[in-house]
Protein backbone atom coordinates (compact mmCIF):
# COMPACT_ATOMS: atom_id res chain seq x y z
CA UNK A 1 0.00 0.00 0.00
CA UNK A 2 1.37 3.75 -0.81
CA UNK A 3 3.07 5.10 1.51
CA UNK A 4 1.79 8.70 3.44
CA UNK A 5 4.29 11.66 2.27
CA UNK A 6 3.79 15.00 2.38
CA UNK A 7 2.45 15.99 -0.73
CA UNK A 8 -0.93 13.74 0.31
CA UNK A 9 -1.34 16.72 3.51
CA UNK A 10 -3.05 19.46 3.15
CA UNK A 11 -2.17 22.62 5.25
CA UNK A 12 -3.61 23.01 8.24
CA UNK A 13 -5.71 26.47 6.38
CA UNK A 14 -6.40 24.04 3.12
CA UNK A 15 -7.56 20.85 5.05
CA UNK A 16 -10.28 23.23 7.59
CA UNK A 17 -11.45 24.54 3.68
CA UNK A 18 -12.27 21.01 3.04
CA UNK A 19 -12.42 19.03 6.43
CA UNK A 20 -16.22 18.56 6.06
CA UNK A 21 -16.41 16.97 3.32
CA UNK A 22 -13.38 15.10 3.65
CA UNK A 23 -14.74 13.56 7.37
CA UNK A 24 -17.81 12.71 5.90
CA UNK A 25 -16.21 10.54 3.32
CA UNK A 26 -14.17 9.26 6.00
CA UNK A 27 -16.49 8.04 8.27
CA UNK A 28 -18.85 6.48 5.66
CA UNK A 29 -15.41 4.67 4.71
CA UNK A 30 -14.96 3.61 7.87
CA UNK A 31 -18.58 2.18 8.25
CA UNK A 32 -17.47 -0.36 5.15
CA UNK A 33 -13.98 -1.36 7.29
CA UNK A 34 -15.42 -1.12 10.50
CA UNK A 35 -16.51 -4.68 12.83
CA UNK A 36 -18.01 -5.36 16.03
CA UNK A 37 -17.23 -8.56 17.55
CA UNK A 38 -19.43 -8.99 20.27
CA UNK A 39 -20.11 -6.28 22.97
CA UNK A 40 -16.84 -5.09 23.98
CA UNK A 41 -14.54 -5.24 21.05
CA UNK A 42 -14.34 -3.26 17.49
CA UNK A 43 -12.07 -3.55 14.32
CA UNK A 44 -11.47 -1.21 12.28
CA UNK A 45 -8.90 -1.99 9.37
CA UNK A 46 -6.98 0.87 8.30
CA UNK A 47 -6.08 1.75 4.64
CA UNK A 48 -4.10 4.56 3.13
CA UNK A 49 -7.44 7.13 2.93
CA UNK A 50 -8.32 6.36 7.19
CA UNK A 51 -4.56 7.24 7.91
CA UNK A 52 -4.34 10.06 5.85
CA UNK A 53 -7.37 11.12 7.59
CA UNK A 54 -5.66 10.46 11.64
CA UNK A 55 -2.45 12.64 10.37
CA UNK A 56 -4.72 15.97 9.09
CA UNK A 57 -6.66 15.65 12.14
CA UNK A 58 -3.85 15.08 14.46
CA UNK A 59 -1.79 18.34 12.58
CA UNK A 60 -5.18 20.16 13.12
CA UNK A 61 -5.28 19.41 16.38
CA UNK A 62 -1.85 19.68 17.02
CA UNK A 63 -1.52 22.98 14.90
CA UNK A 64 1.35 21.64 13.54
CA UNK A 65 3.34 23.05 10.26
CA UNK A 66 6.97 22.43 11.22
CA UNK A 67 7.90 20.28 8.25
CA UNK A 68 10.19 17.77 10.62
CA UNK A 69 6.83 17.28 12.75
CA UNK A 70 4.48 16.31 10.13
CA UNK A 71 7.15 13.85 8.77
CA UNK A 72 7.45 12.66 12.57
CA UNK A 73 3.58 11.90 11.92
CA UNK A 74 3.89 10.11 8.49
CA UNK A 75 6.21 8.18 9.94
CA UNK A 76 3.91 6.74 12.59
CA UNK A 77 0.82 6.44 10.74
CA UNK A 78 3.00 4.93 7.89
CA UNK A 79 4.01 1.86 10.39
CA UNK A 80 0.71 1.14 10.75
CA UNK A 81 -0.39 0.75 6.63
CA UNK A 82 -0.80 -2.75 6.16
CA UNK A 83 1.94 -3.99 4.04
CA UNK A 84 1.97 -6.58 0.67
CA UNK A 85 -0.35 -9.26 1.38
CA UNK A 86 -1.71 -7.76 4.57
CA UNK A 87 -4.39 -6.51 6.40
CA UNK A 88 -4.32 -3.98 9.53
CA UNK A 89 -6.38 -2.89 11.67
CA UNK A 90 -6.92 -1.15 15.32
CA UNK A 91 -8.65 -3.07 18.14
CA UNK A 92 -10.38 -1.28 20.31
CA UNK A 93 -11.68 -2.35 23.47
CA UNK A 94 -14.91 -0.64 24.08
CA UNK A 95 -16.48 -0.78 27.84
CA UNK A 96 -19.32 1.91 28.51
CA UNK A 97 -19.87 0.73 32.03
CA UNK A 98 -17.44 2.24 34.76
CA UNK A 99 -18.39 -0.60 37.18
CA UNK A 100 -17.18 -3.56 34.80
CA UNK A 101 -14.57 -2.02 33.23
CA UNK A 102 -11.66 -3.12 35.68
CA UNK A 103 -13.00 -6.56 35.86
CA UNK A 104 -13.21 -6.87 31.66
CA UNK A 105 -9.51 -5.30 31.34
CA UNK A 106 -8.07 -7.35 33.71
CA UNK A 107 -9.71 -10.82 31.69
CA UNK A 108 -8.79 -8.90 28.02
CA UNK A 109 -4.82 -8.54 30.46
CA UNK A 110 -3.03 -10.94 27.37
CA UNK A 111 -5.30 -10.46 24.36
CA UNK A 112 -2.40 -9.31 22.78
CA UNK A 113 -0.17 -12.35 22.98
CA UNK A 114 -1.11 -15.99 21.68
CA UNK A 115 -3.99 -17.13 18.93
CA UNK A 116 -6.88 -14.80 19.93
CA UNK A 117 -8.13 -12.73 17.63
CA UNK A 118 -8.70 -14.66 14.01
CA UNK A 119 -10.24 -14.38 10.61
CA UNK A 120 -11.31 -17.21 9.37
CA UNK A 121 -11.87 -18.45 6.06
CA UNK A 122 -11.64 -21.06 3.12
CA UNK A 123 -11.12 -23.62 6.18
CA UNK A 124 -7.86 -21.58 7.80
CA UNK A 125 -7.61 -18.92 10.15
CA UNK A 126 -4.88 -15.99 10.15
CA UNK A 127 -4.43 -15.15 13.81
CA UNK A 128 -3.39 -11.39 14.59
CA UNK A 129 -0.09 -9.98 15.39
CA UNK A 130 -0.48 -7.21 17.57
CA UNK A 131 2.25 -4.46 18.12
CA UNK A 132 3.77 -4.22 21.23
CA UNK A 133 4.14 -2.08 23.73
CA UNK A 134 0.64 -1.33 24.47
CA UNK A 135 -0.30 -3.69 27.43
CA UNK A 136 2.40 -5.11 30.33
CA UNK A 137 1.98 -7.26 33.59
CA UNK A 138 -0.98 -5.09 34.78
CA UNK A 139 -2.30 -3.06 32.53
CA UNK A 140 -3.79 -3.29 29.16
CA UNK A 141 -4.30 -0.74 26.52
CA UNK A 142 -7.65 -0.15 25.49
CA UNK A 143 -6.39 0.37 21.71
CA UNK A 144 -4.23 -2.03 19.64
CA UNK A 145 -2.87 -2.53 15.99
CA UNK A 146 -2.97 -5.87 15.04
CA UNK A 147 -2.04 -7.15 11.64
CA UNK A 148 -3.39 -10.57 9.49
CA UNK A 149 -1.64 -12.64 6.90
CA UNK A 150 -4.43 -14.65 5.07
CA UNK A 151 -3.37 -17.24 3.20
CA UNK A 152 -4.22 -17.04 -0.86
CA UNK A 153 -6.73 -19.85 -0.27
CA UNK A 154 -8.63 -17.07 2.66
CA UNK A 155 -8.22 -14.77 -0.13
CA UNK A 156 -9.89 -16.76 -2.69
CA UNK A 157 -12.80 -16.95 -0.35
CA UNK A 158 -13.18 -13.14 0.74
CA UNK A 159 -14.04 -13.43 -3.30
CA UNK A 160 -16.80 -15.69 -2.97
CA UNK A 161 -19.30 -14.41 -1.20
CA UNK A 162 -20.79 -18.40 -0.97
CA UNK A 163 -18.06 -18.90 1.05
CA UNK A 164 -18.46 -17.88 4.98
CA UNK A 165 -15.48 -15.58 6.10
CA UNK A 166 -15.37 -14.47 9.68
CA UNK A 167 -13.52 -12.41 12.41
CA UNK A 168 -13.36 -14.21 15.85
CA UNK A 169 -12.23 -13.17 19.34
CA UNK A 170 -11.89 -16.32 22.06
CA UNK A 171 -9.59 -15.07 25.36
CA UNK A 172 -10.35 -15.55 28.86
CA UNK A 173 -14.52 -16.44 28.71
CA UNK A 174 -14.67 -14.26 25.69
CA UNK A 175 -15.76 -16.08 23.17
CA UNK A 176 -17.53 -14.50 19.55
CA UNK A 177 -17.44 -14.72 16.32
CA UNK A 178 -19.07 -12.38 13.66
CA UNK A 179 -19.37 -13.04 9.82
CA UNK A 180 -17.60 -10.86 7.45
CA UNK A 181 -20.26 -8.85 5.08
CA UNK A 182 -19.32 -8.90 1.43
CA UNK A 183 -18.73 -4.52 1.84
CA UNK A 184 -15.99 -5.55 4.19
CA UNK A 185 -14.94 -8.58 1.96
CA UNK A 186 -14.55 -6.17 -0.63
CA UNK A 187 -12.49 -3.14 0.83
CA UNK A 188 -10.10 -6.32 2.46
CA UNK A 189 -9.68 -7.35 -1.52
CA UNK A 190 -8.74 -3.79 -2.64
CA UNK A 191 -6.30 -3.57 0.44
CA UNK A 192 -4.36 -6.86 -0.53
CA UNK A 193 -4.36 -5.98 -4.46
CA UNK A 194 -6.46 -8.69 -5.24
CA UNK A 195 -9.56 -6.66 -6.91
Amino acid sequence: MKTLTPEDILSIGEYEKHREAFRSRIIALKQRRRVSVGPLITLVFENHETLRFQVQEMIRAERIVEPAKVQDELDVYNALLPTEQELSATLLIEITEAEAMQEWLDRFMGLDRGRTVAITAGGESAFGEFEGGHSHETKISAVHFVRFRPSERMIQAFADLRQPVALTVDHNGYRESVPIPGSLREEWLADLGAK
